[in-house]
């Protein structure tokens, strides 16, 4: 049984590794992450996960892992930005404001699914043009959802989150490590 990171995230990996797990390959991969017209962000959020771990080639019995990370204000799904002028519109848009990071996490081995979305409550302060630009200029938003990272200096932003902080980080442990149980992942050294 061979386990498969179905993410090419370096957080991710650093996540995993808090469990104690390395993974035996790591294959993110390639599908369109539009979301559909009207597609809520929950909804839009599990199915990007799950397809994400569809679309991974595996041998009989491997474990793969996806997960896909989405910030949400209301109904507005605000994905990786694809550049500084979009990442800017997105931290102006969070900028005082409360909003929802989900992170949808997806085991699967053989046919079988395991999927679990994990929601949290962020706050970030009023940003100030000084604050905008520092970290623009900083380049941390790059492939980030809603253009920012709460482990890195944006971190400096965030003055609240009800939640879970690694789901907020893109995997959400404590349920990851249920979900890898379910799917009969030996978690610290149990025998499967």
């Amino acid at each position: 049984m061979a386990f498969i990171l179905g993410s090419g995230s370096p957080r991710r990996l650093d996540l995993l590794a808090q469990l104690g797990i390395i993974p035996d390959a790591v294959r993110p991969p390639d599908i369109d992450e539009t979301p559909l017209k009207a597609e809520k962000p929950c909804t839009y959020c599990a199915r990007i996960s799950s397809q994400k771990a569809q679309a991974i080639s595996v041998e009989p019995d491997d474990i793969v892992l996806c997960a896909d990370t989405t910030v949400a204000l209301g109904r507005r799904i605000l994905g990786k930005p694809e550049n500084r002028s979009e990442a800017e519109n997105f931290l102006r848009t969070l900028s005082g404001r409360r909003h929802q990071v989900i992170t949808s996490v997806t085991i699967r081995k053989n046919d079988r699914f395991w999927q679990k979305n994990v929601t949290s409550q962020v706050k970030m302060k009023r940003l100030s043009e000084p604050e905008l630009s520092r970290y623009l200029d900083s380049n941390d938003w790059q492939g980030k959802a809603g253009g920012y990272g709460i482990q890195g200096p944006a971190g400096a932003f965030i003055p609240w989150i009800s939640g879970s902080f690694t789901g907020i980080v893109g995997l959400p442990l404590s349920e990851t490590a249920n979900l890898l149980q379910a799917a009969g992942y030996p978690l610290h050294g149990e025998n499967s």
